[in-house]
């Protein structure tokens, strides 16, 4: 029987450039919950210990290393911890089918508004927000997590390619930035 070997899905160390920091994220289990008819009180109850409860829609929270993120209708991202026995809901883990990177700076927002067809600005976006949208042309679920930083979770899959797109924004920016000194 052959070997496999886990490999992360991104192995680029951080790059910076105009000010701003693109890294991979280090996830730890996702469980996808998807909440059946009926069982808001019965998720409700199980999350309770984790200090979490289900997310309002474009929004994500935050307990230790616990955390729950909006990803649509009745449905979440449970990030970092294993999932508790959860009554009425269907339950999938997505650990291997994710990958995350983070997006930190100054200019974060600015290079984020080249891929991202959605108002970033604090003001639109503010910290503890969440979305579902593209990058460019593929999905991402979206966070702001601090005033100056995003993370960014793609398929597994798209994970070289988002890299590779937000590092193209970056050499722009850079690039502009030297223009104007």
């Amino acid at each position: 029987m052959p070997e496999l070997i886990a490999k992360a899905a991104l192995e680029q160390a951080p790059l910076t450039k105009a000010g701003v920091t693109l890294a991979a994220v280090e996830i730890g289990p996702i469980t996808s919950v998807a909440v059946l008819p009926g069982g808001a009180k019965a998720v409700a109850k199980a999350l309770k210990p984790l200090g979490l409860s289900f997310p309002a829609p474009n929004t994500w929270a935050a307990k230790g290393a616990a955390r729950i993120v909006w990803t649509g209708r009745d449905q979440a991202f449970l990030m970092g911890v294993v999932p508790p026995t959860l009554d009425g809901v269907a339950v999938t883990d997505q650990s291997d089918g994710w990958a995350g990177l983070s997006l930190s700076g100054p200019g974060a927002e600015a290079a984020l508004a080249r891929l991202v067809a959605l108002d970033l600005r604090a003001a639109a976006f503010p910290i503890g927000s969440a979305a579902r949208v593209g990058l460019n042309h593929m999905s991402m679920v979206l966070l702001r997590v601090a005033e100056e930083a995003f993370e960014i979770y793609v398929f597994r899959s798209m994970a070289r390619t988002a890299w590779h797109e937000l590092a193209e924004v970056l050499d722009r920016l850079e690039a502009r930035a030297a223009l104007k000194a």
